[in-house]
């Protein structure tokens, strides 16, 4: 069998937004582990549409030809990494909206999350598990928080000195983060081999 792929997941698309320079720190961390592979997915790359679809895809096909490219992306992974900006106490509007454009696609599979912003998008990441568990996803419970006084020495808002001034603070928490992601890639990645 070969590697489990996971996306990474860019959850802003706005055009000042900040997610990019975690996402380079998260993907060439990730990548030094030698037993999942990582790609990373812009949402801005995706233009879907707000969901507008009779039903989810689920129980008929999507007729948004965008929607449906981002099924098919999203099939070919076996977990995910959601990159969690946290705008009023919840995630972005589109990663809602992404999340509701498929629905096969995500079940029984991993949902691991790095969240930035004044609290580290600990209430994001919280309003993702909940909907992770409605999409038939295994939310986990390590994540990386990016907050407070480090995300001030990171942000433009703040000091916007390189993410290396925070790897030590969260290095910990992204193996942490990624051990389990492994872990539970590896067991619902059999248990799916297994029903299809």
């Amino acid at each position: 069998m070969s590697k489990p792929k996971i996306g990474i997941i860019i959850s802003s698309t706005r055009d000042t937004r900040f997610a990019d320079k975690p996402a380079q720190w998260l993907l060439e961390n990730a990548r030094q582990r030698d037993d999942l592979e990582f790609e990373l997915l812009d949402l801005r790359d995706f233009d879907l549409p707000f969901f507008n679809e009779p039903a989810s895809n689920n129980w008929m096909p999507s007729q948004d030809p965008n929607a449906v490219k981002w099924q098919e992306t999203l099939a070919g992974f076996d977990g995910f990494i959601f990159l969690v900006a946290e705008y009023n106490h919840s995630i972005t509007g589109p990663l809602k909206n992404a999340l509701d454009q498929a629905y096969k696609e995500w079940i029984r599979k991993p949902a691991a999350a790095m969240g930035y912003g004044g609290v580290g998008a600990a209430r994001a990441v919280e309003h993702l598990r909940n909907i992770a568990v409605e999409l038939q996803m295994v939310p986990l419970r390590n994540a990386v928080h990016l907050g407070g006084g480090e995300f001030m020495k990171v942000s433009p808002l703040g000091q916007n000195g390189e993410m290396a001034e925070v790897h030590d603070v969260l290095k910990p928490s992204l193996d942490a983060m990624l051990d389990e992601l492994a872990w539970w890639t590896d067991a619902t990645r059999t248990a799916r081999a297994k029903t299809a």
